[in-house]
């Protein structure tokens, strides 16, 4: 048996062409890639790896605020009165409304799921008559500007598994972020600051509720680039971002062109798509020195705006502070904006948890989509409010009048939408009259993403990577469906 040529040997493998031949033969020629990747460095990543040209269709929405509610805000609280509740406070969950769908450990060894009425009034608001809690009485007067889908459903029932299927399409940890899957099929609007761009809050009182993980706003299997970047309510917004003292801008201009230099030679050598996400980074984070400073200064905003956002807004880490900020980065272009607001899961306690919350979110939440509607961004910015599963209704422990508190339920919850290519004061499907089951038009998790996708003006199925040797992408295998109802 003749051995191998050398060039095919295990252990020493030669490359049939350098990356720089393979560009010439196929004519693309290493001009025609630069311009891409200049032009629209995410695009030509994505064409790279199989993509198509996106957007497929025009879009209603340019860019997108996610309002994310961690923990599990309480439908039943807030937008699906259930009077029905109230009639059979502290009655057991009949067995044909749970069909012995699955419960949490926290309540499997109770005697009894009893149900438990809201504690809340609700009312009919504005023109389109939808139901909001007295929880929130400045949503109340945007009601009109808002779609409420009451027909949520989540396959997951304990928190991590429950917000990572929300945030990236997979209840397992390693698949890239909404926002990372946004980036990489569109693009950035502004070369000045990231395209993803991350801010976290707590309640007012310091309760801290659930962590978070940085995953939930990465690139999974996506190249480094479009990894979400976290802006601190503390110190430097970016860490490592301002210059040691006594290092000029000048200076680090001139060390940023060595480095970018040797980067290219290493890139020219191996090929490593990373290398060029570390260049494409280190220009970024330049940029940043001059772009961040400004877009958190809150100095120009006159004190009608401030006020519509309420007192907490000038306090840093707040949210009522990021939605101002998730404004601002609205203004200068940033493609998708994620809010995360802890300590909604409320398993006891929930009628002194509850009002404090929704302070904490419900001015600022109608501020938001009030300032986007003045300025002009609401008609192309897509506004989404909610959590990864509802409460449930009955009890955890005992059923009460007062202070009482609800298990984690992904059978049934709501959230609400508005803005670009959303149908304003619109709600959407229905739940049964216990809040357990979904009775009118579920909406599942894939099928939101497949809608936020289509009002991008992206079709979901379209919206791929290839990943050890599968088509990947943020709505799974699963049939998955855009909401029509929804759309405008």
């Amino acid at each position: 048996m003749k051995p191998l040529p050398a060039s095919m040997h295990c252990q020493r493998y030669e490359s049939a062409s350098s990356r720089r031949e393979f560009l010439l033969r196929t004519g693309l020629g290493v001009g025609a890639a630069a311009f891409a990747h200049l032009f629209n460095p995410a695009r030509a990543v994505a064409a790279a790896a199989g993509a198509a040209p996106l957007p497929n269709f025009p879009a209603k929405a340019k860019r997108v605020i996610c309002l994310f509610q961690s923990g599990g805000p309480s439908h039943l609280e807030l937008f699906d009165p259930k009077p029905l509740l109230r009639e059979r406070f502290n009655q057991d969950l009949p067995d044909s409304v749970r069909q012995g769908q699955r419960i949490t450990g926290m309540v499997a060894g109770q005697a009894r799921l009893a149900l438990q009425p809201s504690k809340y009034e609700f009312r009919q608001c504005g023109k389109s008559g939808a139901w909001l809690s007295d929880l929130l009485p400045h949503m109340q007067q945007v009601a009109d500007d808002i779609c409420i889908v009451r027909s949520m459903h989540t396959d997951a029932i304990n928190h991590d598994p429950a917000i990572t299927f929300f945030q990236t399409g997979n209840q397992q940890p390693g698949r890239p972020s909404m926002g990372a899957w946004v980036d990489y099929g569109l693009g950035t609007m502004n070369e000045n600051l990231p395209s993803f761009i991350v801010l976290v809050s707590m309640a007012s009182d310091g309760k801290p509720g659930q962590g978070l993980l940085a995953r939930l706003w990465g690139n999974g299997f996506l190249p480094g680039r479009h990894q979400g970047v976290q802006l601190r309510s503390a110190g430097d917004p970016v860490l490592y971002l301002a210059d040691p003292e006594g290092v000029s801008r000048e200076q680090r201009r001139a060390m940023l062109d060595r480095v970018a230099a040797l980067n290219r030679l290493h890139f020219a050598a191996q090929g490593d798509p990373e290398i060029e996400t570390r260049i494409a980074q280190y220009e970024m984070a330049y940029r940043m020195q001059a772009s961040v400073p400004e877009m958190m200064d809150l100095h120009g905003e006159s004190e009608t705006t401030l006020a519509m956002y309420g007192d907490d807004v000038k306090k840093p880490g707040t949210f009522a502070r990021n939605c101002l900020l998730a404004r601002r980065l609205a203004e200068r272009g940033v493609r998708f904006i994620q809010l995360y607001h802890r300590d909604w899961d409320h398993h006891g306690g929930l009628t002194d948890r509850m009002p404090k919350i929704t302070r904490d979110v419900d001015q600022p939440s109608a501020a938001l989509l009030a300032d986007l509607k003045q300025r002009g961004l609401l008609e192309d910015t897509l506004v989404i409010w909610g959590g990864e599963f509802g409460r449930t209704p009955y009890a955890q422990g005992e059923a009460k009048a007062d202070n009482y508190g609800r298990d984690h339920h992904g059978r049934a919850f709501s959230l609400w939408l508005a803005g670009g290519g959303i149908r304003a004061g619109t709600t959407f499907g229905a739940t049964d009259e216990f809040g357990f089951n979904i009775a009118e038009n579920p909406v599942s998790i894939h099928d939101l993403h497949a809608t936020i996708l289509q009002c991008l003006g992206i079709d979901h199925s379209q919206l791929t990577f290839r990943h050890q040797g599968l088509d990947f992408r943020l709505t799974g295998v699963e049939p998955s469906q855009v909401v029509k109802g929804i759309l405008a």
